[in-house]
């Protein structure tokens, strides 16, 4: 990702320095300079190819020699470098030896073109490779870019938007009303209502007073807030998560390292084989041929060069990675594509991974008085509360604009007002007690939390708010059942009875509220050990990191999760959609289902064109296609990951 260093103009919002576009056009310039290499030898090669067919009279050796040498130094060259900085560090079995040896040895026996088109195609293979690899960590560079990357920072005496990297520890920010906090600080304001479900894992948003810690994620509900900086942007979520997912192949499958381990195993014996095919028949055959007999030799070390296998079976779990990110999931590493499959088990969170952590008007009960005119009166004297309810209130449209006076808040129990001359109050249970305001019974029942209504100390009605589901929520359970997640638990440090409810709504017949983040932890440790258990813990707050680490996968909400739930889960789901859970298994099941649709179509033509290549029955042009032309079917094989679809 980009480091734009440059100071936006709040007025522009151009927050493209020339810097970062000169950079975007180095970049598109050095992708076409990679290919020049690969036309050029294919011009020449084919152009050669050409002047021999027709038999062209002053195409004749050394002319031809020549000609084919300079087609082949374009893609030899860079092929024999790194195979002599292999061997300089000790590694000299390695698929640059094998190609170079086999190249050169064609050219060695007359067959030019050959050794040229086996070079030719392995570079083109390495092309496929690196644009497969590009177009990955472009999906994932692109979806870290959508993450809030700005910052309101007072500067010589006027509030200027910049990147949240530029802002240093002790400066001053200020965040608007539902903007998210970009850096961790100290709150200067005298207080600030802020959604922390990310955080805290409560559904009610906290009200803190100034000199309070707030953290980058949290969301500022109301008012204009100023906080002063205390971590550097550098200590956020968004550099870790980037630092770990460009460099997720390091957390290499068990496939991967198996195919890695085989090929260093494997090279010297078929190095050591090909000496066999040219030496040993000296000994047992009659009309032994050494250029025959080393052609074949050559053959089959083309043949048997291991590309095929550890350029397209990383590039399968590569492929992967970049697919998910399209879709706004990053795995951490390979080895999670792998272990995703394995999953048969799902324990949930249930604030901010399957409800929105944020209040929302749920039902209006009335009694005598119409609903819209009931909410004129709550709303005009909620319009003088800070109160986080009352934001979820004063989201009712009506058509009245009623104003309240002599506001008084009693601590504890809710408002007094005085709205059209009638006195309101809009509170909990004990303020109504406190001005003898009879309540039905039904009232105690709701688990959720509940304001009730009095007008000239008369019940008028009461209104239910509640955290709302997620709008993917219930179809996301039914889609787990249906790819193989048979048991799902919810464990939450709501109410019990309001996590009975919402797991009741979706579905989910185990659940437990109430918890601390120990008490899901040790459910968490006792499901594991259950044999045949393999258990995906989703979550999203500082409070689910020791769950998330404990279990077989840890999945975070990523895009209002706290930066321990974030650094510590193995999987991050930036667009906070439940849904994405089932989409991250049906990826993880397909990219393994192409790893090894790649090994064995690797090993099947290798094996067999091998067995027709010792015994004379193949070309270089059918070792071409054995080595270099299964490679790039592998890797197309493995590019398809990232156009297929899984909603």
């Amino acid at each position: 990702m980009s480091n734009i260093n440059k100071e936006t103009n709040p007025d522009t919002g151009n927050c493209c320095s020339q810097g970062h576009c000169h950079e975007e056009n180095q970049n598109e310039s050095s992708k076409i300079k990679a290919y020049v290499p690969a036309i050029i030898s294919f011009s020449l090669l084919m152009s050669g190819i050409a002047l021999d067919y027709f038999e062209v009279s002053f195409f004749k050796n050394p002319i031809r020699l020549i000609w084919y040498i300079i087609a082949y130094i374009p893609v030899g060259f860079p092929v024999m470098k790194a195979g002599w900085g292999s061997i300089k560090q000790g590694d000299f079995f390695t698929e640059f030896l094998l190609m170079s040896i086999a190249t050169l040895g064609a050219f060695i026996l007359g067959e030019y073109p050959e050794g040229v088109a086996v070079m030719l195609f392995y570079a083109v293979g390495e092309l496929f490779q690196s644009a497969a690899v590009n177009k990955a960590k472009g999906n994932i560079k692109a979806l870290l870019d959508m993450r809030a990357k700005e910052a309101n920072v007072f500067r010589n005496g006027s509030i200027i938007t910049v990147n949240p990297e530029t802002v240093k520890i002790g400066e001053k920010i200020e965040v608007r009303v539902g903007e998210k906090i970009p850096l961790d600080g100290k709150l200067l304001s005298q207080k600030a209502s802020l959604n922390t479900a990310a955080l805290t894992g409560e559904s009610k948003p906290s009200t803190l007073e100034k000199g309070k810690e707030v953290y980058a994620g949290s969301i500022n509900l109301e008012g204009v807030i100023e906080v002063e900086v205390t971590k550097d942007f550098n200590d956020s979520s968004i550099s870790r998560i980037l630092d770990l997912v460009q460099n997720a192949t390091a957390r290499k499958s068990k496939t991967e390292l198996f195919i890695r381990k085989f090929a260093r195993i494997y090279t010297p014996i078929v190095v050591f084989l090909a000496i066999g095919i040219t030496v040993l028949p000296y000994f047992v055959v009659s009309d032994y041929v050494f250029r025959d007999w080393l052609y074949r030799a050559l053959i089959f070390l083309v043949i048997s060069c291991p590309c095929a296998l550890v350029i397209s079976i990383p590039l399968g779990y590569f492929g992967g990675l970049g697919a998910a990110s399209k879709h706004g999931i990053l795995f951490k590493g390979a080895s999670l594509l792998d272990a995703m499959n394995k999953i048969n088990t799902l324990v949930v969170d249930k604030t901010g991974t399957f409800t929105k952590g944020v209040f929302k008007i749920k039902s209006i009960t009335t009694t005598q008085w119409e609903e819209s005119e009931l909410m004129d009166y709550v709303k005009a004297v909620e319009a003088k509360s800070t109160h986080p309810i009352a934001q979820a209130i004063l989201n009712y449209e009506s058509k009245g604009n009623y104003s309240a006076e002599a506001v008084s808040e009693l601590a504890g129990q809710g408002l007094q007002a005085t709205v059209n001359d009638k006195t309101v109050l809009v509170g909990n249970a004990r303020l109504m007690e406190a001005h003898h305001v009879n309540i039905p019974k039904e009232t105690e029942a709701v688990v959720e939390s509940i304001v009730l209504v009095a007008i000239d100390n008369v019940f008028a009605g009461y209104i239910i708010i509640a955290d709302e589901l997620k709008a993917d929520a219930k179809a996301t359970i039914t889609r787990l059942r249906a790819v193989g997640i048979s048991k799902i638990r919810m464990l939450s440090g709501d109410k019990d009875s309001i996590t009975q409810q919402v797991a009741s709504e979706l579905d989910i017949t185990e659940a437990r509220g109430g918890l601390l983040p120990e008490d899901k932890l040790n459910d968490v440790e006792a499901l594991k050990k259950t044999i045949g258990v393999n258990i995906a813990f989703v979550g999203d707050g500082i409070n689910d990191a020791p769950v998330l680490a404990a279990s077989d996968i840890g999945i975070a909400m990523g895009g209002l999760g706290s930066d321990v739930a974030i650094e510590t889960a193995d999987v991050i789901i930036q667009t906070d959609e439940p849904s994405k859970i089932v989409t991250a298994i049906k990826i993880s099941r397909s990219t393994r289902a192409i790893v090894w649709q790649n090994i064995v179509l690797a090993f099947g033509v290798k094996l067999i064109v091998m067995i027709l290549g010792a015994g004379g029955l193949a070309t270089m042009w059918e070792a071409v296609f054995a080595d270099v032309g299964v490679a790039l079917l592998a890797i197309l094989n493995a590019v398809r990951l990232q156009r297929m679809t899984w909603d």
